[in-house]
């Protein structure tokens, strides 16, 4: 009996579809490669034939597809937390302690695996099939690469179930096998390209290719190690039933994954792991260890953005001897001010190192570096090398007179912070309580230029449609713009003479620009880009102050307290927040280039400060938004909340006065359930907005 050409396609599907979970999940193929490719290339002639028959789940969709401009931005609806690490025995002890301690038992069990040495991803399945994955970026927003990782094979593109749920996120670990690190070099070496120092850097560089066609030609592996949501079906009461679930949906999960009970377990797993590592098809770190009962992890909680019952402990880092031959300081993309070691080449951790961070000064000073010191250089799996310790005998002495009783001294005194930043002269300020000291250039600094641009043009600053990440580098890197303000002097010639930038394109961004001179104070002051001076933080001076000019003015008298004081009478600004204001419009250079940009034509309504708000229903309440409302977008919401005297918080706590909930509401609804915030949908905000004030 024959069958159709779609029929045909629904059992090539299946059969590819089967035949990947027994060869990446299962690790045993029951058909030999050759059987796969022929039915791969039946399926790709069928599809080619009858383009109709492509669908998303098709095993031929993983070859990539047209380049990308940018990524997009993905909101984690869970956040994708760090592990608190161990490197000690006594570190492992402590936390099996604490849960014991916490739990009221003798003795716990903990599913345990190896701390991959890759890049961290989440997968979204909606009713079985992969529509979205996204990398772990901040934890609260990542990038949006599922182009990419639909080229991954392990990664299934259709769940392995007749039923699947409706809602599935997977969390999970991209990384690059040694043996394909070893092609992938190799090949670069015979076409003369650049070499990949590791296979974590080789892994990273594949996922975030904006042409997927690069990330489907390199072979990426993927390991699923957890779930974030799950709807439509029963929640496995312990991470080890969570990882057997993910095995029958198709998941890859590590063979050297166990469960343990007790510190004794836990210490065991590591050093048998350890014993181990060198013959692991892939690189790890250290170990994990989880709290195995989901309802166990739910008592233990969290603290900061680490979970309490989960600890990566880590494998004592590769370490090597060399010179200190100049301590430079680099300036980083937020005007941090970071002293590097410049070193005498030395070959740690598989690369060779030439230059090593000390974190800050305090650091510095604590180690006590200086230069032609030799110093011990630790090259952990994070790739960033460090400085650790200085081996005093060998520091290089000042020679102490025949007849002088007095000790040798050092021939190089303690380094010390430049009070000018090395990049564009600003002055350099450290806030109190804080390490690091910073550049107050934020808006002429060439090292932060770029980052300081985006901040400018972004969606809830200027909103200059059109400057992406690769516009602003290409502006900047050409020398079209060097601040915000020569974004309003852009001309057409010159932008439609940059690569990949049509008369057309040029004329579209030029209407986003000219459309961004009519703003509000808020806007503005935040699109500045002053430290710790958020949305909500731009707004109270908004209101604070009514005009530019007076925030300035208050912020710029010679009497350091007064300013301060001035600054702190806004809600919510307190002394570190109000020294940063301080420190920025004190740098004439940023007061340079505002005025620029209000001589252009950048503007906003103003007000007297007695103008302020100081009613409306909202006023003194904080709301939560959370879910899709039926007409209103989350901005608009928040407009009319904060237009009403309200302030819109991202979390529900015990502060919070009402929660917004519209459609796919999640973690936030069941958290105000469980604390009795009262709840409103879109009709229940405007009857609040509209509600009567009492006098």
């Amino acid at each position: 009996m024959s069958i159709t050409f779609s029929e045909r396609a629904a059992q090539l599907r299946a059969l590819l579809n089967r035949y990947g979970v027994e060869y990446h999940v299962y690790d045993a193929p029951s058909v030999p490669d050759a059987e796969y490719d022929r039915l791969y290339r039946e399926l790709e002639a069928l599809e080619a034939a009858h383009p109709e028959l492509k669908v998303s789940d098709s095993p031929t969709q993983r070859v990539g597809g047209r380049p990308l401009s940018v990524f997009e931005q993905v909101e984690h609806t869970v956040s994708m937390l760090s592990l608190n690490n161990a490197f000690a025995d006594e570190d492992v002890q402590a936390f099996d302690k604490r849960i014991r301690e916490t739990l009221g038992t003798e003795r716990v069990a903990y599913d345990v695996g190896p701390k991959f040495d890759g890049l961290a991803i989440t997968l979204r399945y909606e009713h079985g099939l992969f529509v979205q994955g996204a990398t772990r970026g901040d934890g609260t927003t990542g990038e949006n690469v599922t182009a990419n990782l639909k080229t991954v094979r392990a990664i299934p593109l259709r769940l392995d179930c007749a039923h699947p749920p409706a809602l599935l996120e997977v969390r999970g670990e991209v990384l690059m096998l040694r043996k394909d690190f070893e092609r992938l070099n190799s090949e670069q070496a015979a076409r003369g390209d650049k070499l990949f120092a590791n296979p974590r850097n080789a892994a990273a560089g594949s996922l975030r290719q904006l042409d997927s066609r690069i990330t489907a030609s390199r072979r990426l592996m993927f390991f699923a190690y957890g779930l974030a949501q799950l709807d439509g079906a029963a929640w496995p009461d312990s991470q080890s039933a969570i990882m057997a679930m993910l095995k029958t949906f198709g998941f890859p999960v590590c063979e050297y994954a166990e469960r343990v009970e007790g510190v004794a377990g836990l210490l065991a797993y590591y050093q048998r792991v350890g014993a181990m590592r060198a013959a692991m098809p892939f690189d790890i770190d250290g170990v994990v260890y989880k709290l195995d009962m989901l309802a166990d992890q739910a008592r233990l909680g969290y603290v900061s953005r680490a979970p309490r019952w989960a600890i990566a402990h880590k494998y004592p880092a590769e370490e090597a001897l060399t010179v200190v031959e100049a301590i430079d300081i680099q300036v980083g993309r937020t005007g941090t001010l970071t002293p590097v070691a410049r070193l005498q080449p030395v070959f740690v951790g598989g690369v060779t190192v030439t230059n090593a961070t000390l974190h800050n000064l305090d650091e510095l000073h604590r180690k006590d570096v200086r230069l032609f010191d030799t110093v011990v250089v630790r090259r952990a799996g994070d790739v960033i090398p460090e400085v650790v310790g200085v081996l005093l005998e060998r520091r290089p002495m000042m020679d102490a007179p025949a007849d002088s009783a007095n000790e040798r001294t050092p021939q190089h005194p303690p380094f010390a912070m430049p009070a000018a930043c090395p990049v564009c002269g600003s002055h350099v300020s450290r806030e109190e309580g804080e390490a690091a000291y910073r550049c107050t250039g934020g808006l002429v600094c060439s090292a932060q230029r770029k980052q300081a641009l985006l901040h400018f043009a972004g969606r809830r600053a200027m909103d200059i449609e059109g400057l992406g990440d690769k516009l602003v580098e290409q502006l900047v890197d050409v020398g079209l713009v060097r601040t915000p303000a020569d974004f309003y002097k852009l001309g057409i010639v010159k932008l439609a003479e940059l690569e990949r930038m049509a008369e057309k394109s040029a004329a579209n961004l030029l209407a986003g620009i000219a459309k961004s001179r009519d703003t509000t104070l808020a806007r503005f002051i935040y699109a500045l880009g002053i430290r710790n001076v958020g949305e909500a933080t731009a707004k109270d001076l908004a209101r604070h102050f009514g005009k530019l000019d007076g925030l300035v003015a208050a912020a710029t008298v010679a009497d350091e307290a007064a300013a301060l004081a001035a600054l702190q009478a806004v809600p919510d600004v307190g002394p570190v927040v109000a020294q940063s204001i301080r420190d920025f419009l004190l740098e004439g250079h940023n007061v340079e280039v505002i005025e620029q940009m209000r001589a252009a034509g950048v503007s906003w309504p103003e007000h007297e400060p007695s103008e302020a708000l100081a009613s409306g229903p909202l006023l003194g309440k904080t709301l939560v938004v959370t879910g899709t409302l039926p007409t209103l977008s989350r901005e608009d919401a928040k407009a009319l909340i904060e237009a009403a005297g309200g302030k819109v918080a991202g979390s529900v706590s015990k502060k919070t006065n009402y929660l917004v909930a519209g459609e796919a509401a999640g973690s936030k609804l069941d958290k105000a359930q469980e604390l009795g915030v009262p709840i409103l949908d879109e009709a229940g905000l405007q009857a609040l907005l509209t509600a009567p004030q009492d006098n």
